[in-house]
């Protein structure tokens, strides 16, 4: 039986240090090959040269398409491209983005889980939202062990909050301890093995860059009164997934949190928007008004003056809305816990 041999590791905002504390720790006869999808900048620079001065004696690869998979070697992500595990090599897809985000995490962690189940170790390090979870929650699954760092060992605790609530993990320890955890699991014999879902071979088909539509998205996502914030295109619900998920038919894929806070963010620009609008539109009948009463126009320039007033009422109200919208969601809520809007 083999023994739990592919370890992948995904991370975003604070998880450089834990990152480096992990692979500081791993051992040079490590039986296991390692997978990193960090979220960095596409032209973020020196990132392979920071994993691999943390990773001691264990080489590091920026990823390739048809790499070789080898016990003891580490394996980066590269810019705009999922890193995806098959049988024994790594594929690199072009599909459509998740969480906002190619690399993304979870199509790392469901390709691992399709490719070899039980023989997986997930790992979930310091970030913000919940990219991550789907793929632990996939990890699970397929009879895969379930890591997360302790969220309050994590710089930022959104993503270990996050797959705790929707993953029933193995373990969740500090950074300082998670790289003997790790090699200890890695020497352990994988669990019998278990019919991969349906659902994950679909999710990673569409990672790796396979055609997708609405006929196959409807196999495994229900339709949902909601917009792609990427495309424009009718999200539909993913069934059962824990975190709850939306998929369009280009193939975009978020998390109800990463949707809110891309309407939010649509929301905060209209807002702009409109605000600068009527504003300059105050300011032009206002000016419309003194040129009618420079030329001896009253009518006209008291309807001018009437909807300059009224325009301007109109910038006092977006105004509130967007000082409003930038205040933090807790402000909005009195002592006594009510929502002083009601």
């Amino acid at each position: 039986m083999s023994n739990r041999d592919i370890i992948v590791i995904g991370g975003s905002s604070g998880a450089t240090a834990p990152l480096k504390t992990i692979l500081g720790a791993l051992p040079p006869d490590l039986p296991a090959a390692v997978f990193i999808v960090l979220h960095i900048p596409a032209r973020s620079i020196g990132i392979l040269a920071t994993v691999a001065s943390a990773a001691g004696p264990l080489p590091v690869h920026q990823s390739a398409d048809g790499m070789r998979i080898e016990p003891g070697n580490v394996y980066l992500a590269v810019p705009d491209h999922h890193l995806i595990i098959t049988k024994g090599h790594i594929r690199l897809g072009r599909g459509p983005r998740e969480n906002m985000a190619r690399p993304a995490i979870d199509p790392l962690f469901r390709s691992a889980a399709a490719a070899y189940g039980p023989r997986v170790i997930g790992v979930i390090l310091s970030g913000l939202l919940n990219d991550g979870a789907s793929g632990l929650e996939a990890v699970k699954r397929c009879g895969g062990v379930t890591v997360v760092q302790d969220p309050a060992d994590a710089i930022a605790d959104e993503m270990p909050r996050s797959a705790l609530d929707a993953v029933t993990v193995d373990l969740s320890v500090p950074s300082a301890r998670m790289g003997d955890v790790l090699s200890d699991l890695a020497r352990e014999a994988a669990g019998p093995g278990a019919p991969v879902p349906p659902d994950i071979r679909l999710e990673v088909d569409i990672a790796a860059g396979e055609r997708v539509n609405t006929e196959v998205v409807q196999k495994f996502a229900d339709p949902a009164a909601l917009t792609c914030p990427s495309c424009g295109g009718v999200l539909s619900s993913i069934k059962g997934s824990r975190p709850l998920r939306f998929r369009c038919q280009v193939g975009h894929t978020m998390t109800a949190d990463v949707l809110a806070r891309e309407q939010e963010s649509a929301v905060d620009e209209a807002l702009r928007v409109a605000l600068r609008v009527i504003e300059e539109r105050a300011e032009l009948v206002a000016r419309m008004a003194k040129d009618g009463r420079r030329s001896g126009r009253r009518a006209i320039a008291e309807m001018y003056e009437e909807r300059a007033v009224e325009y301007r009422q109109y910038v006092d109200t977006l105004r509130r809305a967007v000082l409003q919208s930038m205040e933090p969601l807790g402000s909005k809520v009195d002592e006594g816990g009510q929502n002083p809007d009601g």
